[in-house]
């Protein structure tokens, strides 16, 4: 009953620098066209408030619990929507290093709940481009700060 939706992008930055960026949580709002909000901690077993804006527009808030972290390679937390049996998301930022010291960079969630059960096809469509645009923004945001 999971649905999971993944999407890479190569970037011309560094993976620290990409790991800078995406572990701001502060400066999302200056940048980042999905999660339009982010604040907590990202350390592990840290909380995490996250306002998402998916491209319907339809805001969506929820908090997460950083379940791992590697520092300059992968950060995963696990949210929910009320509960898990609800809706439930476990999402993972990883950074991976190219030879040329450029990176890529993958989201990838599994959704779970009898929400996300319910309307599969239009929430991997979503998500899809949700994670699309972030990857584009964090990459260009990355970029620009090398």
């Amino acid at each position: 009953m999971a649905t999971e939706v993944e999407v890479s992008t190569e970037i011309d930055a560094p993976p620290a620098t990409v790991w800078n960026v995406l572990t701001n949580l502060p400066e999302f709002a200056h940048w980042n066209p999905f999660i339009r909000d982010a604040s907590g901690s990202t350390a592990v077993g840290g909380q995490v408030r996250v306002r998402v804006r998916p491209p319907l527009g339809v805001p969506l808030i929820f908090h997460a619990t950083i379940t791992e972290r590697d520092e300059e390679r992968s950060l995963r937390w696990h949210g929910r929507v009320l509960a898990d049996w609800f809706a439930a998301g476990d999402h993972v930022f990883q950074i991976d290093a190219l030879p040329d010291g450029r990176a890529r960079f993958t989201q990838k969630e599994t959704f779970t709940g009898i929400l996300p059960w319910l309307g599969k096809r239009l929430l991997a469509r979503q998500a899809k481009r949700g994670f699309d645009a972030m990857n584009q923004a964090l990459a260009a945001r990355s970029e620009g700060t090398r």
